[in-house]
């Protein structure tokens, strides 16, 4: 039985032209459309069309009067666009096409002469690296925000004694002020990335048309300066196909996500009445349907449970990649909407951690309390018998875990043992041991560079805060 065609699939397509007598089917309409997730692309695309147009009226290619009719015009899209009377429309597949057609309904012809010496093909591309850019800067500033309160907190707290794990085990203690340093480094590790690779991406693609360039007396010079790109593409083949940009921005951004992952993780464990070490705000938790003594850290949850969507897009678009000959394919398509999530979801996150940290608080007698356990002056000890008393390290370590399993025999600290009993393990040790046994005297040791010796960090909050916050 033959199924009766609609108008619109036995119309011709106003898109392709005169070479197919018949439209779209409805479902290849419903795989085909970009604009669903593109038209958040707008503002790039008609920047990219005010650059092209006037470049093509200086360059004589169309004349100014058309010029001029085409740039107001495409004014007035932009317009209606942000003030929400837009109708973008699925047949017209994408957002350029919509902005193109919705030209033509208030300029007329002269509309048609804007897509000289262009293709949707370069067009794209130009959009595309735009708004990666444009993300770019926006994730940069989120995380100048962030480090800037955790630099705030870290110098608050640069005295603040707590443990410091390996293994999730106590190891040695350190400052919180030192901690919260940590992720500030990790930080500026992923906007030093963002910084690279916003270098990278800025050539303009605009100007190679479907692949091969065109013949119209372009200037491309003309319309990368008026984009803000350092200069065109070198490479027509390349410019049109190339997404390295796109998965350098989802590396980058999953690299992220694992930093903020970790320390989401460390939030999680924190707020948990086993460690007590912090409490976040009545804002950022959330209670229990059931247990009414429940107060969760709901919004660290999600940030260390939504890394994994960021990783998703990355592989998403590897593997979109990975079998593409040159130069332009359909499945390039496929990379917005894994750039569109993975954009969203890390600048929620990102605001999600600056929320928690300024307004968490700390149970600093919690924290100093639980520095002093599982023995973690012991290396304390052992250096201090190599530097005052002249042992190998390898002998001071043997003393040093001798000392420990009888002060845990005895169910104190090392601190605590006599120095009768100290004397019966290794006979050089005096009374001087006492001053770099506790938690105190540890990290006021630990002054090399880099260390957690409290004017260390009180000194590394300044220098990140001109490193990282001018």
């Amino acid at each position: 039985m033959t199924s009766k065609k609609s108008k619109k699939e036995t119309g011709a397509s106003s898109i392709w032209g005169g070479r197919f007598a018949g439209g779209p089917s409805a479902l290849m309409e419903k795989i085909n459309a970009s604009i669903a997730f593109d038209h958040r692309m707008f503002a790039e695309d008609i920047a990219g069309s005010k650059a092209h147009c006037a470049m093509l009226a200086r360059q004589g290619i169309i004349s100014k009067e058309d010029g001029k009719a085409i740039l107001g015009g495409l004014d007035s899209v932009l317009r209606e666009i942000e003030a929400g009377t837009f109708d973008f429309k699925a047949s017209l597949e994408d957002i350029h096409m919509n902005v193109e057609a919705r030209l033509a309904e208030l300029i007329g012809e002269a509309a048609g002469r804007l897509h000289t010496a262009r293709s949707r093909n370069d067009q794209v591309a130009t959009d595309v690296k735009l708004w990666v850019r444009g993300a770019l800067d926006g994730l940069d500033e989120g995380l100048k925000t962030l480090q800037a309160v955790l630099i705030d907190r870290a110098a608050a707290h640069a005295g603040d004694i707590m443990p410091g794990f390996t293994h999730l085990q106590s190891a040695q203690p350190v400052t919180l002020g030192h901690h919260l340093l940590a992720y500030v480094e990790m930080l500026g590790r992923d906007r030093s990335r963002i910084r690279d690779c916003r270098a990278r991406l800025n050539t303009s693609p605009l100007g190679a048309a479907a692949l091969a360039g065109t013949s119209f007396p372009i200037d491309r010079e003309m319309t990368a300066g008026a984009l803000g790109f350092d200069a065109p593409t070198a490479n027509s083949l390349d410019a049109v196909s190339d997404r390295d940009f796109a998965l350098e921005f989802l590396s980058l951004a999953a690299i992220l996500s694992v930093h903020l992952s970790r320390m989401a993780e460390e939030t999680v464990m924190w707020c948990s009445d086993q460690f007590g070490f912090m409490r976040l705000t009545d804002d950022f938790s959330t209670g229990s349907s059931i247990m009414p003594q429940k107060r969760n850290p709901d919004a660290a949850e999600l940030v260390r449970a939504k890394a994994g969507r960021v990783f998703g897009a990355l592989n998403t678009l590897l593997t979109v990649m990975k079998g593409l000959p040159l130069a332009y394919g359909k499945d390039l398509q496929e990379d917005k909407e894994p750039l569109f999530d993975a954009a969203d979801t890390l600048f929620v996150c990102i605001a999600a951690m600056t929320g928690m940290y300024e307004g968490a608080t700390f149970d600093l007698v919690r924290m100093k309390a639980d520095a002093a356990r599982g023995f973690s002056t012991a290396t304390d000890l052992a250096d201090w018998l190599v530097r005052a008393k002249g042992l190998p390290f390898r002998q001071a370590h043997h003393v040093t875990g001798a000392l420990v399993k009888l002060a845990e025999t005895k169910g104190c600290g090392l601190e605590d043992l006599s120095l009768e009993e100290m004397q019966s393990v290794e006979s050089a040790i005096n009374k001087d041991v006492y001053n770099v046994l506790g938690v105190e005297n540890s990290v006021k040791s630990r002054v090399s560079f880099g260390g957690t010796a409290p004017d260390n960090v009180r000194k590394a909050a300044k220098e990140a805060a001109k490193r990282f916050l001018k």
